[in-house]
């Protein structure tokens, strides 16, 4: 049995190098380690197990009985000691034994998982939605630290953070697969949960629990940098949207006041607090818009803007009925938002 844990452990690298971004067969922190380990090692039992029954199986049906295995009348004996039970005094215990050792597992990884090593220095108050996330990002007694994003999650390589889990509407289920084991959003509830990043990367994250519609599109990015790379991004992050200063980018900013402040927020511009929506303040340095759904440039916002139901239908955002010079100022407006 241990030759097979060992060549199952053996191939996983290789398997793990050729696997999609959501794989739960590789992991790079520690939050996701013990799960991932549990998962290769349930999958070597699992296989042994299955190999086991299977040549049982087959030895039963090309075992030829002896004389002795009938009685007088043709009929097979079955007597204790005979005809398979050693197999099931066995059997059991062995089964009894491996599902025991499973569970011991199971529960050693569950304590293994339920908090990080250090106390987490960075708390993200995670808000699922259908069908987005909102981040709002707090720092332990700095309360001016704090600023709201939307779908993305940056975090500084080798330091925990913590994870405060709530929903807005239905139950949302939140997994970086790589970093961390699942917990659901409740509405009503803050579920607590923490992730860790080991090397530089772009984790890619899905609600799990079936929430509608355009839950398939409802993704989420962690992307772990570098401390120095990550403290610039979250002071980039705390300052307020830059005025625009040409006249089209002017023009869309009053388009955007008129037309898209009531839902959504942009830091540093009256009027713009609305909360239905992502905060916009620096949408420019997301990789993508509508959860991840798609690419964040120009050509995709300007679809989105027209007409975002035909791209991610039953979504809350209203198609703009904006005529082709509103449409070109809000998007040269948008792309000061950096």
């Amino acid at each position: 049995m241990w030759r097979l844990f060992a060549i199952v452990f053996a191939f996983a690298p290789c398997i793990a190098s050729a696997a999609p971004p959501m794989t739960y067969l590789v992991s790079h922190g520690p939050a996701a380690n013990p799960i991932t380990a549990l998962g290769w090692g349930l999958l070597g039992l699992s296989i042994f197990v299955a190999a086991f029954i299977s040549l049982s199986v087959l030895i039963g049906i090309w075992w030829k009985r002896g004389r002795g295995d009938y009685d007088e009348v043709g009929w097979p004996v079955l007597s204790r000691g005979r005809n398979g039970m050693p197999w099931l005094t066995i059997g059991v215990p062995v089964s009894i034994v491996l599902l025991l050792l499973s569970a011991i597992w199971t529960f050693f990884v569950l304590g293994a998982t339920a908090a990080p090593s250090k106390s987490p220095q960075i708390t993200l108050l995670i808000t699922g939605h259908q069908w987005w996330w909102e981040v709002r990002y707090e720092r332990e007694g700095a309360p001016q630290l704090t600023f709201d994003t939307a779908n993305e999650i940056h975090i500084p390589v080798g330091v925990p953070v913590r994870l405060r889990l709530m929903s807005a509407d239905v139950i949302h289920s939140f997994w970086i697969p790589q970093l961390a084991g699942k917990t659901d959003t409740i509405p009503g509830q803050v579920n607590l949960a923490w992730l860790q990043a080991d090397k530089p990367g772009v984790y890619r994250g899905q609600c799990t629990e079936f929430c509608g519609l355009q839950h398939a599109h409802m993704a989420m990015y962690v992307i772990a940098q570098k401390p120095h790379a990550f403290n610039a991004w979250w002071t980039a992050q705390l300052r307020d949207a830059s005025g625009p200063t040409a006249s089209l980018a002017l023009q869309g900013q009053s388009v955007f006041q008129a037309r898209c402040a009531i839902c959504h927020s942009v830091r540093g511009l009256a009027g713009s607090q609305g909360v239905l929506g992502p905060d916009l303040t620096h949408l420019m340095s997301r990789r993508t818009i509508a959860a991840g759904t798609l690419a964040n440039n120009t050509g995709n916002l300007a679809a989105w803007i027209s007409n975002s139901q035909s791209l991610k239908p039953g979504n809350d955002m209203p198609n703009e009925d904006l005529n082709g010079p509103q449409l070109q100022a809000l998007l040269a407006y948008l792309q000061t938002l950096r």
